[in-house]
């Protein structure tokens, strides 16, 4: 079988497993189903191996030890792995390819075969419109069975994400949360809907959803959820105009750096840098320099990320004589690991003492610069 075979055939078997109520009564049924003699069944639900030992060697016998394993575990007399009873369905399934006679046998006593009209991914899109426990288990199934490609798996997702209203909030956001595994274009109109409903509680993750997709219909509604009430819908709101790279949004953007929220205030920064351009580091260096929050690597970071161009700024920052000014300046060249800042951080991490706003030394500062600049070097050397 291939890797992406086996693969399947362990996630169907661990789910399988997962399903039944009584894993001993059904792991009992699919050795009966194998037509071997009643002694060798009963040997092996005893949970004892050395019962087996007078049972005939054939292509059954490691989907015996493997039951009698399970039911050593079950009853407590046993230590083998955990995950024992999730080989059940994977080794009974190989059996019946070996001997076609009782291949659906053993289907019907496994109960739902990895494909066909009965497959657990059906069974999965059907829980959806089950009590909210079932479908919290089959969404998160159905995320599985898509990460590893299974076309009816992504079809059920792009059905949930289609449309919010429906849907229960967290099988909602769980779903979105993945939506990379699933999406396409023809999510857009259901994703903008549900954008706009600002009351909606997942309405962070359609803004995330979008940008993820590149849906760039949804700029506008994204910008306006910056002023959102719900700090989480505004760091939300800043995340997505980022991943867009959205110019317009800069002078929004901008306006949050002074978010009541510090979650906001670091996501509005992050995505001015993501962003880049004249405009949107000029904000950065301004929230910056005017030190409007003591603490602000938040926007050393995001001025870091600006590349280049801004290092010959933050080396003549090392110079200033606010000490809060210099430990930022540290924290973002290091962030640049550019062969130009290195000299200078050594210079203050050997002899610059003072202590800022909130009691740190700039040394300290200098210090840390260094070493994420070594890593960043040491990890681009390294690929």
């Amino acid at each position: 079988m291939t890797d992406h075979r086996d693969a399947v055939l362990r996630l169907w078997g661990r789910q399988l497993y997962e399903r039944q109520r009584e894993p001993l009564a059904w792991a009992e049924a699919v050795l009966e189903a194998t037509d071997r003699p009643p002694t060798a069944v009963t040997a092996a639900m005893s949970g004892r191996l050395d019962a087996l030992a007078d049972s005939p060697w054939d292509r059954a016998q490691l989907l015996f030890r493997t039951v009698a394993k399970l039911a050593a575990n079950l009853r407590g007399d046993g230590l083998y792995d955990a995950d024992v009873g999730t080989r059940i369905g994977p080794l009974a399934l190989r059996l019946g390819e070996l001997e076609p006679p009782i291949a659906g046998p053993l289907e019907d006593a496994l109960g739902h075969p990895p494909d066909g009209p009965a497959s657990l991914v059906t069974v999965h899109a059907a829980e959806l419109s089950s009590s909210r426990a079932i479908r919290l288990r089959a969404i998160d199934a159905l995320l599985e069975w898509a990460e590893l490609g299974h076309p009816q798996a992504r079809a059920a997702l792009s059905e949930v994400a289609s449309d919010h209203r429906p849907q229960d909030v967290t099988v909602w956001t769980k779903a979105l949360n993945r939506i990379a595994l699933f999406g396409d274009a023809s999510l857009e109109p259901g994703l903008l809907r549900a954008l706009a409903d600002t009351g909606h509680r997942g309405v962070r993750w359609s803004a995330l959803a979008c940008a993820e997709l590149g849906f760039h219909r949804a700029v506008p509604l994204c910008t306006a959820l910056l002023e959102h009430p719900d700090p989480m819908v505004r760091e939300g709101a800043c995340e997505a105009l980022g991943i867009f790279e959205e110019h317009a949004a800069v002078p929004a953007l901008a306006a949050r750096l002074d978010d009541e929220s510090s979650w906001v205030r670091s996501r509005a920064a992050m995505a001015l840098g993501q962003i880049g351009g004249a405009q949107a580091l000029a904000a950065l260096w301004q929230a910056m320099l005017e030190r409007r929050n003591p603490k602000a690597n938040h926007l050393a970071s995001a001025i870091a990320a600006c590349g280049p161009p801004v290092v010959d700024d933050l080396i003549a920052l090392t110079t200033d004589p606010d000490p809060d000014l210099r430990a930022l300046a540290c924290r973002a060249l290091g962030s640049t690991a550019d062969d130009r800042a290195l000299p200078a951080l050594e210079h203050l991490a050997a002899h610059d003492l003072a202590r800022t706003t909130l009691g740190g030394l700039v040394a300290t500062a200098a210090k840390q610069g260094l070493r994420t600049a070594h890593r960043i070097r040491a990890r681009t050397a390294s690929t």
